[in-house]
């Protein structure tokens, strides 16, 4: 709020070496970030209040509201009185997490005393585990996917080549499609953003833009309102333990998203705190720390017969110093090697990948892929096999690791053949792999790692609820509408394409044709039928699974299932 940070001054958040958190004074921007502890609280009310009073009100977006670790005189003073130390930077970020989250709830109870139907949504970019204290704050979330809680969820896009305020440029058909099709198939409500220009009028083209897609919306609404998505894994984000928000969410989830995405498994992500009941399988991608308590709910899961897929310090103690949870069969053998300045080198990501180490596929882990050395760019953890565990793939050294004392070549070491350790472990209903393979993939996409981790998963889980002869760019989400009786299957299928420097762009529509598809239902089907043509499918029983042909997807086909 520039105008009024420029007007009050005192009410503007301050880092911790106390300047002003925002935009310096000499560079265009309105980013002036005020704090909810000072006077400006009731200045707030006071305009919502009046907006409120003044005008008829659908709804309520508070935007850019999001935790900051303010030293203003005020938070300050705050602190102290709570018995807690402003000098120490993680207080102060705690400390901004409950600030925001109690602001949040205070606003939404003064809201509703002058209003009590509007919606309710406070914008920070990102809808994640830091949300579920606060989340009876809302009346609905704004994101990108379907949450596991109760809220009412809306997909939020613009109409912008790149972002807002970015006046008189159209997003591509193409790609508007894209971002509007993906909220349906994951549950979600659609939202298209515009800013306007002083004028107040939209620009005809942007009728005309929206309107082509809403268009299509509209058309498959039938099949989409109340529909939720059907999962049988779940993956927990790392960002409950390390933080994540907009722009900076860890690496671990967002390669752990893309694999299973990629491989077309129906999947949720989870906080530690979800209810692990409804999963057949669970993810941990590389940075999840198991707790005494998180390491007996996990063992009391996979007594109840799920599985678990672990890896890197998942399944370790917050130190990283032993396995919390007792399921894979393996222990840390030692921490590891430390580069010259002796850091522990284990995880780092290395523009010349100076810690390599390799894995050899054997069996069925390595199905699709030579039984050879693979390059592992981060190194993993250093472990060993214990009883009642089966080494599904070795680890193999390279001569030495990368410094400027001795070096090969441009970049890593290869590989001296020798044999040291287990890259991948199975006991009974849990795998484990040494190395941080989510993040990895998340960094450079080697075919290989996403090949051993959907083994991985065929061997926890051979009977999957979707399978498609399909390419990968394929992204096939299985919903049900409960009251209907029946399942829909999205097939979306468009291609992001590097085209600048800039930004991926969605030009033209691929269309792919005769893609095979096998969906596992939980009942007879009556019917299976292309919605919203309403063109039925001929379709087979193939032992546990309805087997069925999809003639063409330009972009996007549905598919119902109905039970009966």
């Amino acid at each position: 709020d520039h105008y009024t940070a420029t007007r009050h001054p005192k009410w503007v958040a301050h880092d911790g070496a106390g300047k002003v958190i925002g935009t310096p004074p000499f560079e265009a921007g309105f980013y002036q970030t005020l704090c909810v502890n000072t006077p400006y609280r009731d200045f707030l009310k006071e305009h919502t209040a009046e907006i409120l009073e003044a005008f008829p009100t659908d709804g309520l977006f508070f935007d850019i509201v999001r935790p900051e670790p303010c030293t203003c005189r005020y938070c300050r003073e705050k602190m102290l009185t709570a018995g807690l130390e402003p000098s120490n930077a993680e207080i102060r970020e705690q400390f901004g997490l409950q600030t925001i989250n109690e602001f949040k709830e205070d606003m939404t109870r003064f809201v509703r005393e002058r209003n009590a139907d509007c919606t309710i949504f406070y914008n920070a970019g990102h809808i994640g585990p830091r949300h579920r204290p606060v989340k009876h704050a809302y009346s609905h979330f704004e994101l990108e996917t379907l949450p596991s809680g109760q809220c009412d969820c809306l997909g939020h896009t613009g109409k912008f080549h790149t972002s807002w305020g970015d006046f008189h440029s159209f997003k591509n058909l193409p790609a508007l499609r894209y971002e509007c099709l993906r909220m349906l198939t994951h549950g979600a409500k659609c939202l298209i953003g515009d800013q306007l220009a002083p004028s107040g009028q939209i620009d005809p083209h942007v009728y005309q833009l929206v309107g082509e897609v809403y268009q299509e919306v509209e058309q498959k609404e039938p099949w989409c309102t109340g529909s939720r998505r059907v999962t049988e894994k779940g993956v927990l984000t790392p960002e409950e333990f390390t933080g994540g928000e907009a722009g900076v969410l860890p690496d671990a989830i967002k390669g752990a998203v893309r694999m299973l995405e990629q491989g077309g498994h129906q999947f949720d992500v989870l906080g530690s705190a979800s209810d692990f009941a409804k999963y057949r399988v669970l993810v941990l991608p590389d940075q999840i720390p198991v707790s005494a308590a998180f390491a007996r709910t996990l063992e009391e899961y996979v007594g109840a017969g799920g599985s678990v897929m672990a890896s890197f310090a998942s399944g370790m103690d917050e130190q990283q110093t032993r396995f919390a949870a007792n399921l894979f069969g393996v222990s840390l053998v030692h921490p590891g090697p430390r580069d010259l300045s002796g850091n522990l080198v284990r995880g780092k990501a290395c523009e010349r990948h100076d810690y390599c180490e390799y894995l050899v596929p054997k069996g069925p882990i390595g199905n699709g892929l030579p039984q050879t050395e693979h390059a592992m760019y981060r190194r993993g953890m250093a472990i060993q096999a214990g009883a009642g565990a089966e080494v599904l793939a070795p680890m193999v050294k390279s001569f030495f690791d990368r410094t400027y004392r001795h070096f090969c070549s441009h970049r890593q070491t290869p590989s001296s053949g020798e044999e040291v350790q287990p890259g991948i472990v199975r006991k009974e209903r849990c795998i484990y792999f040494s190395s941080p393979i989510f993040s990895q993939f998340n960094d450079n996409a080697p075919r290989w790692c996403k090949q051993l981790v959907l083994n991985a998963l065929q061997l926890l889980l051979p009977e999957p609820l979707v399978k498609h002869d399909g390419p990968s760019t394929l992204q096939v989400t299985l919903t049900q509408q409960e009251g209907q009786g029946r399942w829909i299957l999205h097939l979306l299928h468009f291609i992001p394409e590097r085209r600048s420097e800039q930004l991926d762009v969605i030009e033209d529509v691929i269309p792919l044709f005769k893609v095979k598809v096998w969906v596992k239902a939980p009942a007879p089907v009556r019917e299976v039928t292309l919605v919203p043509e309403q063109a039925p499918l001929a379709f087979r029983r193939e032992e546990s699974y309805v087997g069925f042909e999809v003639d063409r997807i330009n972009g996007h086909s549905m598919v119902s299932l109905t039970f009966g």
